[in-house]
């Protein structure tokens, strides 16, 4: 796997700030890990798998407190030391889910001195996830000459932005979320315009995928109490891929996914404790 890690803060309150000048008062805060390569990384290893992250962080106090995050879950971290601070986001939350990401600061990697390490790793994956970041482009090309299943997560792209263009392409399996599209069936049109498999995730609406011709839907799986939105689609994602690996056919990966994401949901961190023997 190779992309973002981060290090955030989350705000939560009673409603997400309106545009204009006032003051509002926070029901509560806290610092952890975060990023979407992180998220994903911790969920595969709740369920088990073995992950190894290719990331850049800076040299400071947040890139070692994601490090650490990471290692203590089981993580092995191929981590290279970027310019300036380690990525980092405050995210605004509600009790209903909503939620607004502002990046406080991105790492600029310059001059990576762990590709050796990267390539070792890359050529015995079973599946590459490459994630949405500068820093993680390159390994789109070095997968492909590999020959590794290239996965790419492309979040709340609109079927336009020039940025995930790379990453739509060099994909063998596309994911993404409804954010950016109009509807589901703008959606569902674009899925099919790839020629690739692809799976969107719709928040409560569940799940549509599109493979061979044929459309799939699952629901959201049932879940009491919404603790933490922060990390449900990366644990979708995860438990997809675990089940798919596992030789799980679309629909039963695309429930293994919605499990991992009510699991996710129902927990406070970005990916739920690992069963008992995983």
């Amino acid at each position: 796997m190779a992309g973002p890690v981060s290090w955030n803060r989350l705000v939560r309150l009673d409603r997400l700030p309106e545009a204009r000048p006032h003051t509002t008062f926070a029901t509560g805060h806290r610092t952890t890990v975060g990023g979407t390569s992180a998220g994903k990384a911790l969920n595969l290893a709740s369920l088990g798998a073995r992950v190894t992250l290719r990331t850049a962080v800076g040299d400071d106090e947040p890139g070692r407190a994601v490090l650490a995050a990471l290692a203590d879950a089981g993580v092995e971290v191929v981590a290279e030391t970027a310019e300036g601070a380690t990525e980092q986001h405050l995210n605004l939350m509600d009790p209903h889910g909503g939620r607004v990401s502002i990046y406080l600061s991105v790492p600029d990697l310059r001059a990576p001195r762990h590709d050796d390490r990267a390539l070792e790793a890359l050529a015995g994956a079973d599946v590459a996830v490459i994630d949405l970041a500068e820093h993680a482009r390159p390994l789109l090309a070095a997968a492909r000459e590999a020959g590794v299943p290239v996965w790419c997560d492309l979040h709340d792209y609109d079927g336009t932005a020039e940025f995930h263009r790379d990453f739509l392409h060099a994909a063998d399996r596309l994911f993404l979320n409804d954010d950016g599209f109009p509807d589901h069936d703008a959606l569902l049109a674009f899925l099919r315009s790839t020629g690739k498999p692809a799976v969107a995730t719709l928040g409560a609406a569940g799940a549509l995928a599109v493979e061979d011709g044929r459309v799939h839907r699952v629901p959201a799986a049932p879940i009491d109490r919404i603790v933490d939105t922060n990390g449900a689609g990366d644990a979708f994602f995860s438990g997809f891929l675990v089940a798919h690996l596992g030789g799980a056919d679309v629909p039963g990966a695309m429930a293994a996914g919605a499990e991992q994401a009510a699991k996710c949901l129902a927990s406070p961190d970005l990916a739920p404790a690992a069963a008992p023997g995983a």
